[in-house]
């Protein structure tokens, strides 16, 4: 049924003017009644107080509603603090305090506030580079070394926030005062140092002093954040001077090469020499002392032979003598025979001149014994032979 028929609401009453209440009538009233519950006077009221066309029961149910905002109102306060997270409470724009994880009530808005901030999540700001290390930002990443080079540094820094009211309320942009604080701490510990050092021995401890350098600037700041790790993502020479400094390096790599090798070699010669000349000391002085104790040894023997001569000058000049006929005869190759006997000796003269060559000493007895006792060859002792009649002819000639 429409709300506009005019037999709503007649009930059979038998009253044709009576009909549906209108909207706007509805809504007038309800704000007159709102106007005389904050003091204000209804239009159309009677004599005793109350309007004619007043509903029924419209001040229970304002009251009702306007308990109900009070009590969502109020209950917008309540909030709930996750574990890693800290609260922090503003009244009026102004901190109050900072909770922890649980649930937490506050004088609801526009009154007081919160915001909620993740203490233990990783934050990671890049230098030098976006997303990936070959999305370079040269205008971050170039560094001026010691000696005047210049290195290309990528790196990344991790942070945590260990201070809610400062990092909010410190400063307005913390990333980017990290990231700033940490490439001005780069550039110094960089510039300190030479190319070499920090492109190849000197990462660890580079990392470690720019990390160290960056957390005392931002405490100095307040800025509520500790550093958690500094990590060296690419450090390389810029790619204009790239080839130039592959070459470099293997110059280097080959003078080290050379270098190690003229070491192995001279820990090789050296000590040889060493002993090749410690050997020929030591011959030296073995020389030395035999020719010093030959002539003592000579100096006293002819000492010797002096004080024998004094007492027999003839028997020492004949013993002298045969003994210097002696060492010359032994060194000759020419052998005497005797012509004065009767028999003819067959003399081997290759081997007397092999016996000759040894010392003296050490000849054979056979040699030393009297030509009458040596081997006579059959040949020779036939007395009818042809070189027994020559010799007997050449021993009879005058």
């Amino acid at each position: 049924m429409a709300w506009n028929d005019p037999q709503w609401g007649n009930k059979g009453s038998g009253n044709k003017n009576s009909g549906p209440p209108d909207l706007d009538e509805m809504w007038r009233r309800v704000n007159e009644r709102l106007n005389g519950l904050f003091g204000g006077k209804p239009k159309g009221e009677g004599p005793n107080g109350e309007s004619p066309d007043a509903l029924p029961g419209a001040g229970n149910l304002v009251g009702l509603l306007l308990g109900l905002v009070v009590l969502v109102w109020l209950a917008s306060g309540f909030y709930i603090v996750d574990t890693g997270q800290r609260g922090v409470v503003l009244r009026f724009g102004k901190y109050i305090e900072t909770t922890g994880d649980g649930p937490h009530w506050h004088l609801p808005w526009p009154i007081e506030s919160r915001k909620v901030v993740n203490v233990d999540q990783v934050r990671t700001v890049e230098i030098g580079y976006r997303s990936n290390v070959k999305n370079e930002m040269l205008r971050e990443s170039l560094m001026l070394t010691d000696d005047e080079n210049i290195v290309d540094l990528q790196f990344a820094v991790q942070y945590l926030i260990k201070d809610p009211k400062d990092f909010l309320f410190v400063d307005r942009a913390p990333e980017e005062t990290v990231r700033q604080v940490a490439e001005s701490a780069m550039r110094e510990i960089v510039g300190r140092n030479k190319m070499d050092f920090v492109l190849y021995e000197g990462r660890a401890d580079i990392a470690a002093r720019a990390r160290s350098l960056t957390q005392l600037i931002l405490d100095r700041y307040r800025t509520g954040i500790t550093i958690s790790q500094l990590t060296l993502q690419n450090i390389q020479p810029p790619e204009q001077v790239q080839s130039a400094f592959d070459d470099a390096v293997k110059a280097g790599q080959d003078r080290e090469r050379l270098k190690n090798e003229a070491e192995a070699y001279a820990n090789d010669v050296v000590p040889r020499a060493r002993g090749f000349a410690s050997r020929l000391k030591e011959e030296a002085q073995g020389y030395q002392q035999s020719v010093i104790a030959n002539a003592q040894g000579e100096a006293n023997r002819f000492s010797q032979i002096v004080t024998q001569y004094a007492k027999a000058p003839q028997v020492t000049r004949e013993r002298i003598y045969l003994d210097t006929m002696q060492t010359v005869m032994n060194n000759t190759t020419k052998v005497l025979v005797d012509q004065k006997g009767n028999s003819l000796l067959y003399l081997p003269l290759d081997k007397l001149q092999q016996i000759v060559s040894q010392p003296y000493a050490g000849a054979p007895e056979s040699l030393t014994a009297s030509p009458a006792t040596a081997a006579v060859p059959p040949a020779a002792a036939d007395p009818r032979s042809r070189d027994a009649f020559r010799s007997r002819d050449r021993e009879d000639r005058p």
